[in-house]
């Protein structure tokens, strides 16, 4: 693969994730507005206020100015890292980001590593010793998919935290060590549907990969059937594998809403969830921009690494390097 080739692939990935972040951004300011009633009155949770308090409010947030000077203003701001001011908890967002942020983004980590380690060994096993194995993996996927991640978060918290007290039951703990501990159910309660669909997942590529005709060619040869399968099966079904990559972190990335609110874990998904209960439009907005941003950026991470791990990839067009 030619070194340019990949940079001019790369930059045009990137300016693409720029331009799409562009338009999230635009809707995700334009939603608040969409809503019936005035911003205003949003802003003020529908709470009665004083004609300087209105004046207030939409000097703060150019309510005043058009659509398309109020929208440039608040890109600005975010930009610069001025997220506004939560309504709720009347103090920066920003201060909320900050502290709730890296729990979030470590109990995505825990369930991701999870759902990568088991995932692959499950399909792995399936795929190579067949039989009653395949069939025992395939029915313990089945039921993995078919739980969803708050039902599993109920019955894990039931099992382990209430009858067995052997993880806590909601906080998210204090140190590393602590909080290592807190998210263990939260993160297996994220990761177990996608546990099931990654194991389909590499089951799948690597039975295909298993009936190429290079693989037949390799075991004529004589090569080891070890070398077989990490050589020529499962490095060419991690293409396929990859792929999966933005819909796994997008499925944890709506599902932490519903886990961190079962767990009380107070990450930014449950951060969402109570700003958009309370009508907390600079809250939300925010959470919603980021979370869309950290989607966007792994699903470049996956274009940029899909010619790396499969060099027949081309980076000629869009389509061929998916």
């Amino acid at each position: 693969m030619n070194l340019l080739d990949f940079l001019r692939f790369a930059a045009r990935r990137t300016t693409e994730m720029v331009l799409t972040l562009l338009v999230a951004s635009f809707v995700v300011f334009g939603a608040m507005y969409l809503a019936p009633g005035s911003p205003a009155s949003f802003l003020l949770s529908g709470r009665s206020a004083s004609p300087e308090a209105l004046a207030a409010v939409n000097a703060r947030y150019h309510l005043g100015d058009p659509f398309a000077e109020r929208y440039l203003h608040w890109l600005g701001d975010m930009v610069r890292g001025d997220f506004g001011r939560s309504l709720t908890y009347r103090t920066e967002v920003s201060r909320l980001l900050a502290d709730r942020l890296p729990t979030t983004l470590l109990l995505t980590v825990m369930a991701l590593v999870m759902v990568v380690a088991v995932g692959l060994v499950l399909g792995r096993i399936a795929a190579v010793r067949g039989g009653a194995t395949d069939t025992a993996v395939l029915l313990a996927t089945t039921l993995a998919v078919g739980t969803p991640s708050f039902v599993a978060a109920v019955l894990l918290q039931g099992l382990f935290s209430v009858r067995l007290g052997w993880f806590p039951s909601s906080g998210a703990g204090d140190g590393f060590l602590d909080q290592v501990w807190h998210l263990a159910l939260p993160s297996v309660a994220l990761a177990l549907y996608l546990i099931g669909m990654l194991a389909r997942v590499t089951r799948t590529a690597m039975l295909e990969a298993l009936d190429s005709e290079h693989v037949t060619v390799a075991r004529a040869r004589g090569v080891p059937e070890r070398l077989v399968i990490r050589r020529h099966v499962l490095r060419n079904a991690l293409g396929t594998v990859l792929t999966t990559g933005g819909l796994i972190v997008s499925t944890l990335l709506v599902c932490t809403i519903l886990v961190e609110t079962a767990f009380s874990v107070g990450g930014i998904g449950q951060l969402l969830e109570l700003a958009t209960t309370t009508k907390d439009f600079p809250t939300v907005q925010a959470v919603s921009l980021i979370v869309v941003g950290l989607f966007m950026a792994v699903n470049l991470l996956v274009d940029l690494a899909l010619p790396l791990v499969d060099p027949r990839i081309t980076l000629g067009t869009r389509g061929a390097a998916l």
